[in-house]
């Protein structure tokens, strides 16, 4: 008898959610949040970042409710298609599916920009590619060994940071945290948040392991909780450490005066110089956050893929898992090629919008779902419940819906190719012959 390949295994326990789930952001820690820096200074990124906690707290409290009561790999897809139907599944789909398919070449970009520092002789950009294959395989290779492996390369970054604070800290100045705290006013608040995003981005991504995990209404909470709890921690810690050293600004620009993807060892080139075995080695541990993120968002963009073309979204290929690996494999290698193309032809700070505008809209319309099911669906096991509910959902949508409107403003050239990547998306799904109409509701 043929294997059936649209079903994956379950082999995660809450240790490794734990280590998905930080691992999934904690490259934002190591680069990507300083871009903020140059967009609204100390004082305006500290807002943004102030901001974008609560929203990710209050979200994340919604989601778990969602990620236990329905726990299948297509995270915001399946939420919105079981509570508004196929056209709003399709919409909340595709943009998980843009973040989760921008952030990693954003973070590629970062690790090219950290191992540039031990191997010049090698372009940033062919770095990135070559760890795009090497990640990419490891994913194909099976579920367990990735988030084994991501547990362990997640440990090893947190330790990086608290090496970094440790180092950083006793040097801290007030006058170097706050000065020129608002160079651009309240606007650059604004233009912040995608950055201030970027320190969180992706811990959503737990969600479409659940059909992974050995209990997912137990373990999915727990993973949730304990994850957001460790980066809002990390958060602070590395935000007031780097800054504090130098001012805002000595951890954006380079030598030559450019923006920057390695804002850590900036700061320690002022206190100990590049030769120091203690920036070598935060240089290192930063490395194995990055590819802590970018492995673990590989991983949950494949199931995103997979289960949006699964459910007839897409390429019904796509929709299927490795007969003897049991991953999503296509789906895995289609993200490779469409994240190494997005790396060769974007800056950083350009995907990182992209990715931030697929998350806020999916965020808001998973908190919107989230409103409906109660309503709806008041029956529904329900293993986790929203505390504060609704205030902690209804302060989710307000604060996404916002940033949303924030992020088209200061950001217009990038909202037309999200609106353009989405519309698209549509049109073709309802042009080809064949397409899936109706959502799995079970």
């Amino acid at each position: 008898m043929s294997q059936d390949t649209s079903q994956l295994q379950r082999t995660l326990t809450p240790t490794l959610l734990w280590g998905l789930g930080v691992g999934y952001v904690i490259s934002g820690m190591y680069f990507g949040w300083n871009l903020g820096l140059e967009k609204g200074g100390t004082g305006g990124m500290a807002i943004a970042t102030g901001v974008v906690v609560v929203m990710y707290v209050c979200f994340t409290l919604s989601y778990a409710e969602l990620a236990c009561a329905i726990p299948k790999a297509g995270g915001a897809f399946d939420y919105a298609g079981r509570a508004m139907g196929v056209r709003g599944g399709f919409v909340a789909g595709m943009a998980q599916n843009i973040e989760f398919l921008f952030a990693p070449p954003a973070i590629a970009a970062g690790i090219g920009a950290y191992l540039n520092l031990f191997l010049p002789q090698l372009s940033p950009t062919a770095i990135a590619i070559g760890v795009y294959l090497l990640f990419t395989l490891l994913n194909v290779w099976g579920t367990h060994a990735a988030a084994t492996f991501e547990l362990v390369v997640t440990v090893v970054a947190v330790a990086g940071l608290l090496l970094f604070a440790g180092v950083a800290l006793p040097e801290f100045s007030t006058t170097a945290l706050t000065e020129n705290g608002l160079p651009n006013g309240w606007t650059g608040v604004l233009a912040a948040i995608p950055f201030a995003i970027w320190f969180f981005l992706g811990i959503e991504g737990l969600a479409n392991v659940a059909e992974e995990s050995i209990n997912p209404q137990r373990d999915l909470t727990r993973g949730f909780g304990s994850a957001m709890l460790t980066l809002v921690a990390l958060c602070a810690l590395t935000f007031v450490a780097s800054v504090g050293v130098g001012g805002w600004d000595g951890v954006v620009y380079d030598a030559a005066g450019q923006p920057s993807d390695s804002p850590l060892p900036l700061a320690l080139q002022q206190l100990v110089g590049e030769g120091h075995i203690l920036y070598t080695l935060v240089v290192v541990f930063g490395l194995f956050g990055l590819v802590a993120s970018f492995h673990g968002l590989l991983l949950a963009a494949g199931r995103s893929t997979y289960e949006f073309c699964r459910m007839g979204n897409g390429p019904a290929w796509l929709g299927k898992v490795h007969p003897r690996f049991r991953t999503p494999a296509p789906a895995l290698l289609v993200n490779m090629l469409i994240g190494i193309a997005a790396l060769a032809t974007r800056t950083t700070a350009d995907i990182i919008v992209l990715s931030a505008f697929g998350a806020l809209l999916m965020y808001s319309l998973s908190v919107i779902s989230l409103l409906i099911l109660r309503r709806t669906e008041p029956g529904l096991p329900r293993p986790f419940r929203t505390p504060g509910y609704p205030l902690v959902p209804y302060a989710a949508l307000l604060i996404s819906v916002s940033s949303l409107v924030a992020l088209c403003l200061f950001n217009p050239q990038s909202a037309l190719i999200f609106a353009l990547i989405m519309v698209g998306s549509f049109l073709l799904h309802r042009l080809l012959p064949g397409k899936r109409l109706e959502a799995d509701a079970a």
